[in-house]
């Protein structure tokens, strides 16, 4: 039986401009090539009445995300969260991240299975 995760990320998407910094984070954390990575940044686009459009970047942890395993050990934040110039992503415990929910709609909270 696995344990539950203890830690997560949040991620208030309200702010995010998709500079794709934390992508670009983890990918260099981990040495990966281009296009691999443990946080994917989705673009999504909205059509809006009389042919506009509202554009929306959901910062997003992929399969590979192990929430810098290493690097939280030491103490430090996980590379996508330290880097976010929009500071979008948070890392902490899920049951204070949790407490955060209700405050804005445009926020999830994920963890690692």
């Amino acid at each position: 039986m696995s344990k539950k995760p203890e830690y997560g990320l949040l991620i208030d998407y309200e702010y995010c401009t998709g500079c794709y910094t934390c992508q670009v984070a983890c990918c260099q954390e981990y040495g990966w090539e281009a296009g691999m990575s443990g946080m994917q940044v989705m673009e999504i686009v909205q059509k809006l009445p009389k042919g506009k459009a509202y554009l929306n970047y959901l910062p997003f942890p992929t399969e590979l995300c192990v929430l810098c395993a290493a690097r939280t050990k030491k103490g430090l934040q996980p590379a996508c969260v330290q880097h976010c110039m929009a500071g979008v992503i948070k890392w902490g415990r899920l049951t204070e991240l949790a407490k955060e929910l209700g405050r804005k709609p445009r926020m999830v909270l994920w963890s690692p299975r």
